[in-house]
């Protein structure tokens, strides 16, 4: 099983959202799982995962970790070529090193060059940013190239996005 995960943030909660499927293929997700967080910590300009981590964690701690294969967030892994942890590797140092963890980011960010992976999709002329750990890099650029869609973002993630800004 895969999981996807996407957190949208209000004034006083944030809604938590993953999308469960078992192929880099699916068109559909297994299941949706959201979870709506009732504190959440404040936005710290370069600590974003202490805000993001905690609402990924409220799911995850309710799944049998041991039927996951590989996580995939919106954002990075890896914060620069020096492998800066970002909001990725925290997720995995926090699983015990156990489930690997694909970063997908819509921009780039400075300093970033040798961890990351960019992937172009469909016609678009703007890439993906793909970071990972627990996996090769090269290995997981490739199984986002190849999810579903005829797009910039695969179709899964298209929805995990559309699910998150949900009200």
């Amino acid at each position: 099983m895969k999981l996807a995960f996407d957190v949208q943030y209000y004034d006083t909660h944030a809604k938590a959202v993953c999308i469960r499927f078992l192929d880099w293929k699916d068109d559909e997700p297994f299941d949706i799982i959201i979870k709506e967080i009732k504190e959440v910590a404040a936005y710290v300009p370069g600590e974003f995962y202490k805000r993001e981590l905690p609402c990924i964690m409220a799911i995850l701690d309710e799944l049998l970790l041991s039927e996951v294969d590989m996580i995939v967030v919106d954002g990075y892994v890896f914060l620069d070529d020096k492998k800066k942890l970002g909001l990725g590797g925290y997720l995995y140092q926090t699983l015990g090193k156990k489930i690997p963890v694909i970063g997908v980011a819509k921009s780039p960010f400075h300093q970033n060059k040798t961890q990351v992976r960019e992937v172009y999709r469909g016609d678009s002329k703007k890439p993906l940013y793909v970071s990972a750990i627990g996996e090769d890099v090269d290995v997981a650029a490739v199984f986002v190239k190849h999810m579903d869609g005829d797009y910039r973002m695969p179709t899964l993630l298209q929805l995990l996005d559309s699910k998150t800004k949900e009200k």
